[in-house]
């Protein structure tokens, strides 16, 4: 037992090398929270104090970056300075998120019950929150966020899969989204989809092993599409429970037959 207490010592002392999960979530969720202060509690009277809890913010996230073992190859002061030099873009794509949203389900009634409640919402800012920091190179935080997110929400979104703009997670439950997934503008998800591999062979790191999803797509629960080289064409539907690994035209609706072999596919034009 001795040598186990030494092993569990040695291992105390490596862990503590980095802030904890729980205050880096923490940032990220009081960035989140300034962007939209319907899921914030406190309430700031005066411009002053809107721009004073911004830098309370970068000085915080400079802090983290200095005391994270894994980071300290990173430009501290030039991933800060980026991050929240982007912030107003990633602004931007977080509303249309919340937009296409509102947009797409009948139960939802305004932006304010979108941003306050849809937990597809908060997996899809706190992506891009991530995915903004993974662009620059940062490790493991962006997976923290992620994966925080993930636990919340039950989401699934790797910081590295590209997504463009109008993402729409309805429900969301059970939804995973690979690290070299592409998708694109105005895609609708519903709960349960996977964009996976279809190897989770190690040597296929840093290549392209999940799928291409273009713009205008819907892709209803239960569906899985797997491989590097699948692509699902725009404005193509993808329905319930169906095994895709082929790659389909544009205007292409696919779904399962019960009780056969093959998913039927056929186009929409």
């Amino acid at each position: 037992m001795e040598e186990f207490y030494k092993h569990l010592f040695l291992r105390q002392q490596e862990a503590h090398d980095m802030p904890s999960n729980v205050r880096i979530w923490e940032w990220a969720r009081d960035v989140f929270r300034l962007l939209f202060p319907e899921r914030n509690s406190k309430k700031l009277l005066t411009l002053e104090a809107v721009k004073a809890s911004f830098t309370i913010l970068e000085n915080e996230l400079y802090d983290l970056l200095l005391k994270s073992r894994d980071c300290a190859q990173s430009d501290h002061r030039y991933i800060v300075h980026n991050f929240f030099e982007m912030l107003p873009a990633l602004y931007e794509l977080m509303m249309e998120d919340a937009e296409a949203i509102l947009e797409g389900d009948p139960a939802a009634k305004n932006i304010r019950e979108v941003i306050r409640t849809y937990p597809g919402f908060l997996a899809t800012c706190m992506y891009r929150m991530a995915h903004r920091l993974w662009l620059d190179g940062l490790p493991l935080i962006p997976r923290i966020l992620t994966e925080y997110a993930h636990e919340r929400t039950g989401i699934d979104i790797h910081p590295g899969a590209v997504i463009g703009r109008f993402l729409h997670i309805d429900h969301g439950t059970g939804v995973v989204i690979g690290e070299t997934a592409v998708i694109g503008n105005h895609v609708k998800l519903y709960q349960g989809v996977t964009l996976g591999a279809l190897s989770v062979d190690k040597l296929l790191a840093g290549q392209r092993r999940h799928p291409i999803i273009e713009d205008h797509v819907i892709i209803y629960a239960g569906a899985t599409i797997l491989g590097g080289e699948t692509r699902v064409g725009h404005h193509s539907i993808i329905g319930g429970n169906v095994w895709l690994t082929s790659s389909v035209a544009p205007y292409t609706t696919v779904y399962h037959r019960p009780n056969t072999e093959f998913v039927n596919s056929a186009p929409t034009e």
